[in-house]
């Protein structure tokens, strides 16, 4: 996997993330690749996830019906991004 375009991914996710979920006080630098989403991590709850099931659905014509694979999806933004990157690719 290009690093570089999983890196600009990466940044283009914490963009969105922030504006359409409109984490006020945070920068694309304060979410961690690694850390939780949801939690101890930038803190996101039940409702968010569903703004970043649309969310992915309209920026990147992605959708995700299972419960338990999007639990896996959401767990970081690296393995969010690893997901839509693969996505793109099939």
């Amino acid at each position: 996997m290009p690093e570089d375009e999983l890196l600009e991914l990466k940044k283009k996710l914490k963009k969105l993330i922030i504006e359409e979920l409109s984490l006020e006080d945070v920068s694309p630098d304060d979410i961690d690749d690694d850390a939780p989403l949801f939690g101890d991590g930038i803190g996101l709850d039940s409702l968010d996830a569903v703004e970043l099931v649309v969310l992915l659905q309209r920026n990147f014509g992605i959708q995700i019906k299972d419960l338990e694979a999007g639990k896996k999806i959401f767990e970081t933004l690296d393995s969010l991004a690893r997901y839509v990157f693969e996505q793109k690719k099939s």
